[in-house]
């Protein structure tokens, strides 16, 4: 099978001759025959090792038994909640308090937390006072250094621009005087 010339053309010229064209050799790609293992059979297996149980057993005592009594807790207080209400009648001034109770204690909460976050970046911020002025004052000396590096650069390099503006106009003011 012979490749078209209009393919294979080397250069850009209009002649052909035989060396203008470029070796080309062909391949075919065969597929793999890979058995691939599931990538979540290691997780499905339990392992057997003294620490998964123990991890196990603190899972049950530390976050599952914990939520569910949280859970019951808040069932049975609810219940209390509606037992003590509709016992007496069911004034609606009972269910109003008791209804401020609840929205103002999540309220409560979140300032308490944002409260001790303010407590808390004021002190370090004060204790970063207390280490800082040793570093700021380095670093301002830095700045400082640096800065008369920059103005010692820049009047030598303005040095010869200003020299040859004022050599230009000595020269324009003496010829304006012949």
């Amino acid at each position: 099978m012979t490749p078209s010339p209009s393919l294979l053309r080397a250069g850009s010229g209009s002649e052909e001759s035989p060396h203008a064209y470029r070796l080309i050799t062909y391949a075919k790609i065969k597929s793999m025959k890979v058995k691939l293992t599931h990538r979540f059979d290691r997780l499905s297996a339990t392992p057997e090792h003294t620490s998964y149980r123990m991890h196990r057993k603190q899972v049950v005592w530390q976050v599952i038994l914990p939520v569910l009594l949280a859970a019951l807790l808040l069932v049975g207080l609810i219940v209390l909640i509606s037992l003590s209400t509709f016992r007496g009648g069911g004034d609606a001034g009972r269910w109003a308090a008791i209804s401020t109770i609840w929205i103002v204690i999540p309220v409560l909460g979140a300032g308490l937390v944002l409260l001790i976050l303010l407590i808390a970046v004021n002190y370090l911020i004060a204790r970063l006072a207390q280490i800082t002025p040793a570093y700021t004052s380095l670093a301002q000396d830095y700045v400082f250094r640096g800065a008369a590096i920059v103005m010692r650069v820049t009047k030598a390099i303005v040095k010869p621009v200003f020299f040859l503006d004022n050599l230009v106009a000595n020269i324009k003011a003496f010829m304006e005087r012949r």
